[in-house]
């Protein structure tokens, strides 16, 4: 039989958290056609990959991408460390359904770009933008809500009428109705905090309606974490809406020492509804500068600041020395601003990461200057570091958390396993060599071993360098997500 490629000898591992096993894989077009021993199969492409390692692409589930895919459609962050697929429009901000040009950019969406970057006042223009600019990958968008928030409501720092949310809620379900996969909350922030649980209801209910997801930034990740959990379940069950807690994090340095109660919590539900949540596998984070988050207890390195730009790179602290204020005084100064907070232990993220409900988001910061060394190594981190280095999971569940499972709860059909049937997103990797290269002194550095990644069943990566083709696609809905357990 003729293919346009092949690949032989490689040792698969699947993305479904089977053990790896050696395999020949073809592929017709954008889809894998046959696998298995194929010793009479010709293709146009033939590869030899013994001793390689190959893996479905990687699905970045947490991503504030939005507005890249359009203006910088390469993505080259994403392809260099084997990301075939993200999910855009997270922690409440997403880049549709929103106009703001000629307007001030509220926080936090200010991560997405500038006003003139938020032009598209429905889904389907966003959509449509995105198939304009044909980025390197793939491509599915949640609604944010706060950019809904911005769209019906001047002051944003309370709760919204029922008049506001009747319109927000008639801009979800076009939107819904337009493809986007559902909506997420960023209720930790201060153009959302004053969102009450029943605001937030109403719209998720809509979501369930469509068949939809539901993600949320946790109201509080700090000391108030389990009530903001059960406050999330709450919200998710009433509305019979699957759930996905997004970057699970026990942060603060109060707050070390408490995943297990939050994993517990997270068990506790799945009992009774259909819950996941992502993590990444870092611990700092990285946001905008947040006054709430201002403490002398951890680290906290300043990206960017328009009043003061050259003090990015700079320790808060010694920024506030310089000075001589106090650190909050020192941030309000440097406001609007980003920053980078080592709040989290490692242990508590290690046991978030290993967890069987825990997918894999980078959470990357594109639009930063000099952003957390996740945008470019988070996926090869897991991969290398926890899992062959460390021996926190086995290879084949960590590659389940950054593809099959995620692509199952997100309802991205067809994507995130290698079988027959399946579309050809796949990453042809070393895992000797595999590595996260990206720091946080150097982050914007590619990782080592990640031999070649193709995006329906196109090169759109070579060690080194990117495909002058691209050949990703806008992923709208097209399945129905259930709320029941699993």
């Amino acid at each position: 039989m003729q293919h346009d490629l092949l690949i032989r000898g490689a040792t698969l591992l699947d993305g479904t958290g089977a053990d790896p096993f050696i395999a020949d894989v073809a592929i017709k077009g954008d889809r894998i056609v046959a696998l298995g021993q194929l010793a009479g199969h010709e293709a146009l492409d033939v590869i030899e990959a013994q001793g390689l390692t190959l893996t479905p692409g990687f699905i970045d589930v947490h991503t504030h991408d939005d507005t890249n895919v359009v203006r910088t459609p390469d993505m080259l962050p994403k392809l260099s460390q084997g990301v075939t697929t993200v999910v855009v429009g997270n922690c409440g901000i997403s880049a549709s359904p929103v106009q703001l040009a000629g307007s001030d950019v509220p926080d936090p969406m200010n991560l997405l770009g500038e006003a003139d970057d938020f032009v598209y006042p429905t889904f389907a223009a966003y959509a449509q933008a995105v198939e304009q600019a044909a980025p390197a990958i793939n491509v599915a968008a949640l609604v944010g809500h706060t950019s809904l928030r911005s769209q019906v409501m001047q002051d944003l720092e309370r709760p919204a009428s029922k008049e506001e949310i009747a319109a927000m809620r008639a801009s979800l379900e076009q939107a819904l109705a337009e493809g986007a996969i559902g909506m997420s909350t960023g209720l930790a922030y201060r153009n959302a905090r004053q969102a009450p649980s029943a605001e937030v209801a109403a719209l998720v209910r809509a979501v369930s309606a469509a068949g939809g997801i539901y993600t949320t930034h946790l109201r509080d990740e700090f000391a108030g974490q389990a009530e903001a959990m059960d406050e999330a379940f709450a919200t998710a069950r009433d509305a019979s809406a699957p759930l996905v807690i997004s970057h699970l994090k026990c942060a603060g340095a109060g707050n070390w020492g408490q995943a297990p109660r939050a994993l517990s919590q997270l068990t506790d539900a799945a009992t009774q509804q259909r819950v996941h949540c992502d993590c990444y596998p870092y611990t700092a984070g990285s946001s905008t500068l947040d006054l709430g988050q201002v403490t002398d207890e951890i680290e906290i390195t300043i990206t960017w600041s328009k009043p003061h730009p050259e003090q990015a790179r700079r320790p808060l602290a010694a920024i506030a020395a310089d000075w001589e204020v106090s650190l909050l005084e020192a941030a309000k100064r440097l406001q609007p601003a980003g920053a980078v907070y080592h709040n989290m232990c490692e242990e508590d993220m290690r046991q978030v990461l290993a967890h069987p409900l825990t997918m894999v988001g980078s959470d990357g910061l594109p639009n930063d200057p000099h952003p957390h060394p996740r945008l470019w190594g988070a996926f090869p981190r897991v991969l290398a570091h926890y899992s062959r280095d460390l021996a926190l999971m086995a290879p084949a569940e960590a590659v389940r958390k950054m593809t099959g499972l995620s692509a199952a709860t997100f309802g991205l059909e067809d994507r995130g396993v290698i079988r027959q049937g399946a579309f050809a997103d796949l990453v042809l990797l070393d895992l000797e060599r595999l590595d996260d290269s990206a720091t946080y002194d150097q982050p914007k550095t590619p990782a080592q071993g990640i031999l070649r990644v193709w995006v329906n069943g196109h090169t759109a990566y070579t060690e080194g360098r990117a495909s002058n083709e691209r050949n990703g696609r806008m992923l709208r809905r097209s399945v129905r997500l259930e709320a029941t357990p699993l």
